[in-house]
């Protein structure tokens, strides 16, 4: 499928610290340039979410981690090459991001997208991207594109075309927390 067009215009409103609507590799997302604060602090408006509840971000692959984690346990990626389920991971040492997006404690979320649009994007970004769920904070997540409440699609600068007829319900990812001594807790199954 040629999502080129929609790659285009999220560039342009991602560059111009805008929000886009887009399908990532689970859920519907509301996502944004997650090394620019004040696009970032416009989802948490938009959401009605407080800011204590970080959000999850997006990489292309396991080389960009290195930018925004300060120490990795490689054994992570052995872990997560085993799943089968999109997982998010939160790392201790978050670096180069907006400081809306790390946790009071220095945790963050990343999640590393095997999805060919937002690989695609990711990469002509060159930068990671918020994702957080379309929705307003306490209301279910969208499980398709046609869940998604028309406060959400009024509130950000562009919506992606591709995968928006898609029927198939979609679940948020996996969530673990990998811990200094190697071991996993599992946050979110």
């Amino acid at each position: 499928m040629d999502f080129s067009h929609d790659i285009d215009h999220c560039l342009k409103v991602l560059q111009g610290g805008g929000l886009i609507l887009y399908p990532t590799d689970t859920i519907w997302g509301i996502g944004c340039d997650a090394t620019n604060a004040a696009a970032v602090n416009r989802i948490f408006q938009l959401k009605q979410r407080p800011e204590a509840k970080s959000m999850i971000i997006l990489l292309a692959d396991e080389k960009e981690l290195m930018q925004y984690v300060a120490h990795i346990d490689l054994q992570v990626f052995d872990y997560l090459a085993k799943t089968k389920k999109p997982t998010t991971v939160i790392y201790d040492g978050a670096i180069g991001l907006a400081d809306n997006v790390v946790n009071a404690d220095g945790t963050v979320a990343i999640r590393i997208v095997k999805d060919p649009f937002c690989k695609h994007l990711i990469k002509r970004f060159r930068k990671p991207i918020v994702s957080t769920s379309a929705n307003i904070s306490g209301d279910p997540s969208p499980a398709t594109f046609g869940d998604i409440m028309p406060a959400i699609w009024q509130g950000v600068d562009y919506i992606v075309q591709h995968r928006q007829k898609e029927t198939t319900a979609h679940a948020a990812s996996s969530i673990i927390k990998w811990n200094k001594d190697g071991s996993v807790t599992v946050i979110r199954e």
